[in-house]
Order: C-alpha cells, then structure tokens, then sequence
C-alpha cells in the first residue's frame, strides 16, 4: 500500500455508482437532535477554525485524503452498501457533525441507528481519463470541512471486478486511518458475501481520545515545563517552525499551486538490504530514510544540523489499533548531519535525537504553536516553508497480508500551499515518496534534484553499506510524477 496522486492511478473504467449518507431523523433537522456537546480535539479545532476563517474571507482552502482498493469478481452491491454502512456506523467520529458553540468545537454525533445509505447511479466512463478526471473533481467539491457528511463512497463497477474509493475530510481521519478503512470494508464486505456474521476487534471512539486530550492540556500555559524541549528547539533555531532550507522561489505570505509528484525510492528486494543496513548500525529504515534526507538537504546546500518537524502516532500500544481518527501529533526534531561524518555517526545523532524528541511527546503540536507562537498561530497556514518529514511502513497496518489481493492505495490532494511536504511508505514492494511542493520554477529544480539525489543516496546505502561518494546527480534525472510509475501496480491481478 502506497501514497500517490489520484491522477496517477490507472483506474480501469466501468460503472460508477455512489452512496450518500443522511440521517433518518426528524425532516429537516440539519444536526444530531440530541447534541452532546463533546468538544473536538486540538487538530479539529485548528482544521475547523482555518476553515471558517477561510470561507469568512472569500479564500477557501481545500484538500482531502482518499484511499482506493480492488474488488475481484462481479461485485454484491448490497452486500458493499452494508459494509460502507456498518463502517460508518462503528467509528463515532465519521458520524460526527461539527458545529461552534459559545466558541469550542462541539463533535455531535448522529446515533447510529439513525443513518442509512442511499445509492446513486452516476453513470458509465468509457476511458480511464475520463474516469480519473470525474474522480478528482468529485472528491474536490464533495470534500467540504464545514459541511456533513465530511467523506464521500463510491465503486466503479466492472464486470468482473470492482474499484472502491472513499474520499475523507482531515478533520475525521489520518493516513493511518486509511489501511483501517481498507481492512475493515472489505472483510465486512467478504463476509457478507458468505453469509457469516460480521467480527472486527474492539475501536475505540476517537472523540474520547480528543476529550481526554484537552482535558489534559487546554489547562497549561507557556511557563508549563512539559514544553522545554519545545522552547529549547525554538531557541536554538530562532523560530517554532523549522525552515525547509533550500529554494522554493516563494514570496511571503503567498499561496501558490501545487505539484503532486510520487515515485519509488527503492524496489523489494534493495529496500530489504537497506533496512538489513539500517540495522548494523543500530537504526531502524525510517532513520535511515531521514539520515539520507539530512545529508541530501545539507549537501544541496542546506546546514547541516537537520531541524524538522516530524508526526508521530498518538495511538499507542494497541489502544486505538483499529480506531479511524485524527491519531497525530507533530514534534520538532534535530540532529547533526555535518560533512564528513559517516552512515553510522548520522544514524547515532538520528536516533539521539529521535528518543529525545519521543520523550517530550506528551504536548499536542497545535497547544505548543498556541502557547509558544501565537502571532503565527493566528494564520490560516504556516509562515513559510516548513521542513517536513513523514514515514509509514504499510506492513504493519491492520490488513497488510492481504495488500497484494486488494491492491490499496492512498491519494491525497491540496488545493494550494507555500512550501513543501515529503512523505515516504515502505509496503511490500518496496520504498515509496509522495511530495506537495509549490509549483514555481524555482521549486520544480529544487525538489527535481533534491529526489533525484536522496533516491541516489538511498541506493548507495542498500548497495555499499553508507555514504561512499560525494552525493550528486550522476546520471540524468528520472522523471517523476507520471502514470508509469503506478502502471503496473494498477494492472496487478
């Protein structure tokens, strides 16, 4: 399972058809009709308000997180609608209305009893094109933060197999959400098939999760000793947010569109090495990844003490394993990459500055950057371009045996942005990045080279066990960002 642009999937056409939440309840309530008032988490909050803001001054933001998977053979549309139903249902936080009440974000969630799906025939795509482009628009205009439903479902229908899509606001789930919405529909949906009885594990309700949170931390102020690691990472590099430190060829305070660009780091068999590598150092792939990141960054002129920000899981040890919600917080991290130190010294300054960092984890990003930033707390984005690193290793997400069958996939898209944001994915064929920069020229170079550069150096570490050479271009770049670098994931049977 990896993350890469819609526009980049090879969807074969067929029939699509939708289904449409609503409520049962009294004709025209537009909200639970007994509200009870639980507030929303830190990251809904902030989401929610960015939102408003943003409608309030004619300039809407936009963006969505979708995931895509396959169905083999003639698929049971009843039997799919009960599932999609049965999911929603089971996860309170996508049942949720949001609404501002005497200025908290209230989550009022409908009661389960009182939904019910309606199917919509949207009509038979002759081409993959024309499928693509349907599915991209739908998930823009359908994905609004300040409206409910805050997701939309659909499948396109083929005659012997199927592609099913859910497309989601951020306010209701995270990329982790995604292998737990794949996992759970479809083996609701096989079991449907046969008759049986529908049995997942226990998920708890996010929204308990978000009140425990701001009962914990709505409390603290600045002076709060839990956030010293914060104040001494600000006070080393003079800011809250860590620049990304290479050119963007951006103005202050500007907006821009983006490019959605995803290709593979590595294939199964050298991402196998690399972490084999990774681990005679005593570092984990993820650290690897970031070391390469470092040294790339450093050598195409960035410094070379790495600072970035970094999301972490809020999930825990199992607790909320098979729960869908906004499960994230982000911490700031920080290491030395100086020249001429090797593999194994950068890893030991990752992983020094990874336990560091999971040591003062407690404090939610978004009640650090009220506290500490509150200036730049008050905007409707970060300040400038922010350096930003992500890793998931898909393997181990709820369902992962079942990967090669389902053939899952995560999309996601912003509608603008004025920096950069680098995700990377392990599954089982291999090591994958998704990157959202600015589209300026000068970004196009910059993040050209800069991938052509760390898909090099992670190559070099699988193949010759750390940095051997200066790292540069040495061949001419590869393109990114086409259809053919997800073709034959597409076409798998």
């Amino acid at each position: 399972m990896r993350q890469f642009p819609l526009e980049m999937h090879q969807v074969a056409p067929g029939r699509v058809v939708e289904w449409r939440l609503r409520s049962t309840a009294a004709a025209g309530a537009d909200g639970p009709a007994d509200p009870t008032g639980r507030r929303a988490s830190f990251n809904q909050d902030k989401h929610f308000t960015v939102a408003e803001e943003s409608r309030a001054a004619d300039d809407p933001v936009a963006s969505w997180l979708a995931v895509t998977f396959e169905v083999a053979g003639r698929l049971d549309e009843r039997a799919l609608a009960q599932a999609l139903l049965g999911f929603v249902q089971r996860h309170e936080v996508l049942r949720c209305a949001f609404r501002r009440l005497a200025g908290e974000l209230a989550c009022e969630p409908f009661d389960p009893a009182e939904l019910a799906l309606d199917a919509e025939e949207v009509g038979t795509f002759a081409t993959s094109e024309l499928l693509r482009g349907f599915l991209v628009e739908r998930f823009k205009r359908s994905i609004d933060t300040l409206s409910w439903p805050l997701f939309t479902m659909g499948a396109v229908l083929r005659e012997d197999s199927a592609t099913v899509y859910l497309a989601f606001d951020h306010i209701v789930c995270d990329g982790m959400s995604m292998p737990i919405v794949v996992n759970e529909v479809l083996s609701a949906y096989e079991a449907l098939c046969r008759g049986e009885d529908v049995e997942l594990p226990s998920a708890p309700s996010y929204l308990d999760f978000a009140d425990e949170q701001r009962r914990r931390y709505l409390s603290i102020e600045a002076d709060d000793g839990r956030l010293d690691y914060w104040k001494s990472f600000i006070g080393r590099g003079g800011s809250f947010f860590p620049r990304f430190p290479l050119d963007l060829g951006v103005e202050p305070g500007r907006m821009y569109p983006i490019v959605n660009e995803a290709s593979t780091l590595l294939d199964a068999a050298d991402a196998e090495v690399f972490e084999k590598t990774c681990a005679t150092v005593d570092g984990k792939p993820f650290m690897g990844v970031l070391a390469a990141v470092a040294v790339c960054l450093r050598e195409a002129g960035g410094p070379g003490v790495y600072r970035g920000l970094m999301p972490v899981s809020e999930r825990g040890r199992g607790t909320w394993a098979d729960s869908v919600g906004w499960f994230v917080n982000t911490m700031p991290i920080e290491f030395d990459a100086s020249p001429g130190r090797d593999f194994a010294q950068v890893m030991a300054a990752v992983r020094a500055g990874f336990t560091e960092m999971i040591g003062h984890i407690d404090v939610p990003f978004v009640r650090a950057w009220e506290l500490l930033a509150p200036e730049e707390f008050a905007a409707r984005s970060w300040p400038y371009p922010v350096n930003f690193f992500s890793y998931l290793d898909m393997r181990k997400c709820p369902g992962a045996e079942r990967h090669g069958q389902w053939r899952p996939a995560t999309h996601v898209w912003s509608a603008r942005a004025n920096g950069a944001c680098s995700w990377f994915q392990r599954d089982a064929a291999g090591m994958h990045m998704n990157s959202l920069y600015v589209d300026t020229p000068a970004a196009r170079r910059t993040m050209g080279d800069f991938q052509e550069a760390l898909r090099l150096t992670v190559q070099e570490i699988a193949r010759s066990g750390g940095f051997r050479r200066p790292i540069a271009l040495t061949a001419p770049r590869r393109p990114l960002g086409t259809p053919l670098d997800v073709a034959s994931f597409a076409r798998r049977r």
